[in-house]
């Protein structure tokens, strides 16, 4: 096989499959899929983003270059700004606020990310890369009912702003099923990245637009902290899981040291963990989130591929909830990263500028005897980790493949409550309520617990892939 791909949209993933098709690796994949994400799942991410990339090559090499989001306002922290517009959006069987408008907007890293990792790893030109993400900008992409349904709970964050409306509304109201949505402006932008490279977002004249917007509604973003940005190249954090490898997410994120502790605090005892040991792991780890854990640290969407010379990319980027911010004649809608609570609990506007946020995103890789055996990550903002840590712990401890392990249903603790998806074990959730432990149930499964994207080799080499049904999520296999 060529390889495989992994995404939350068939048009995502079919861009990816594309570059394989065409003799590109997996990081050629990753990145076109990346691309054509930003039209086919708009709320979700854009250039106006920040992500993770980890990379793991067939010779046990494993890079994790952060273009994550950094906090705004150097040089300017004295400085008053706007206050943040803080929104409900609701889950159905849960309600979640985010907070949106010019003062959430942190320094965005996708055009210095995408250009970087080309650099490193990838094997076509960009200019190849960007066409399936600027024909879908362009001409648009149908969508879905998970996009629908992401449009619809978003919806009073496209309000807060006249551009918000214009490009996420349709006719006042959120796009349905079966519409087109199109960003033309969006695809004028990555032709300009493949042409330019990102020196025009950072230090020329999107640059400049961006912050003369953002600074006329007293956001912080200004030029000093997108002439710093740069992409930065981490070692990856390890851990231990049943006597393999599990690679992932390094400080100053906070996703990837603590879904390794909770994958150490169940590899202490044998077997498939039983569900009130998965619960306390995954609380005890929430509760690592101390002060003195965030002083050592400093909505999303993901996409994993498996090539067939065994080359892995697994890579997060996200635009959080969006903040409504579109910057007119640039095709960026800007982050909200400096309004999630999730990035921000010690309050916010508390990093100072300039430090990447901490966030829960986490691409993770498994290595078995050397070699990449999955290749993991997930959207879903403290859901996370949650996500990966069962995903990873049902292809490993139950031998189930990716759709299966993605099918199955998921908990998440946090302050104090266990959400549950139905479908679990009864005996399972007896057990945790003979623990006092307070339960939420969801009827359905649901974005709320994560959209994890996941590709595999069985034990007989072949390479399997599934993408996460929460999120519309597809796999698209590439023969050889």
């Amino acid at each position: 096989m060529k390889g495989v791909v992994a995404a939350g949209h068939p048009e995502t993933a079919e861009a990816g499959a594309v570059m394989l098709r065409a003799g590109g690796n997996a990081v050629d994949a990753a990145l076109a899929a990346m691309m054509t994400a930003f039209t086919a799942e708009p709320w979700l991410t854009s250039l106006g983003a920040g992500g993770y990339m980890l990379v793991g090559t067939p010779d046990g090499e494993d890079v994790l270059l952060d273009f994550f989001v950094s906090t705004a306002g150097c040089g300017r922290e004295d400085e008053p700004h706007a206050d943040l517009v803080g929104v409900d959006v609701s889950f159905g069987d849960a309600v979640q606020v985010f907070h949106v408008g010019a003062a959430s907007c942190g320094a965005y890293g996708l055009p210095a990310g995408i250009c970087e990792a080309h650099r490193r790893w990838a094997r076509l030109p960009l200019a190849d890369l960007v066409v399936p993400g600027v024909r879908a900008a362009r001409d648009g992409v149908v969508v879905n009912a998970q996009q629908a349904y992401v449009a619809e709970i978003l919806d009073g964050i496209a309000a807060t702003s006249p551009e918000g409306r214009a490009m996420l509304q349709v006719d006042g109201r959120p796009p349905r099923e079966g519409e087109v949505h199109a960003q033309p402006e969006l695809a004028d932008a990555l032709e300009r990245l493949a042409a330019e490279g990102a020196a025009p977002f950072y230090t020329g004249d999107v640059a400049a637009a961006v912050c003369a917007f953002v600074g006329a509604r007293d956001g912080l973003l200004g030029p000093e902290d997108l002439a710093n940005y740069e992409p930065v190249v981490r070692e990856p954090v390890r851990a231990a899981y049943r006597g393999r490898e599990v690679v992932t997410n390094p400080p100053p994120s906070a996703g990837g040291i603590l879904i390794a502790s909770a994958l150490e605090e169940l590899d202490a005892e044998p077997g498939p963990p039983p569900l009130p040991r998965l619960v306390a792991a995954l609380q005890h780890a929430q509760e690592r989130r101390t002060p003195e854990f965030l002083d050592r640290l400093g909505s999303t969407t993901h996409v994993s591929v498996l090539d067939g010379e065994g080359l892995a990319c697994s890579v997060t980027c996200s635009n959080g909830s969006g903040s409504a911010v579109i910057v007119p004649g640039t095709g960026l809608h800007l982050n909200n990263m400096m309004g999630e609570q999730d990035l921000s609990p010690l309050g916010f506007f508390a990093h100072p500028p300039g430090r990447r946020l901490p966030s829960m995103m986490s691409p993770t890789l498994v290595r078995r005897d050397g070699e990449v055996e999955v290749v993991v990550g997930s959207a879903g903002s403290n859901r996370i980790r949650s996500a990966i840590i069962q995903v990873v712990s049902r292809i490993v401890d139950d031998g189930l493949d990716p759709a299966a392990a993605l099918l199955a249903p998921r908990v998440h603790w946090e302050d104090g409550v266990v959400y549950c998806e139905p479908g679990l074990d009864p005996a399972a959730l007896a057990a945790l309520e003979a623990e006092d432990r307070e339960l939420s149930f969801f009827r359905a499964l649901n974005l709320f617990f994560g959209g994890a994207q996941c590709v595999a080799r069985a034990p007989d080499g072949t390479l399997l892939g599934a993408g996460d049904p929460r999120r519309g999520g597809v796999a698209v296999a590439v023969p050889g």
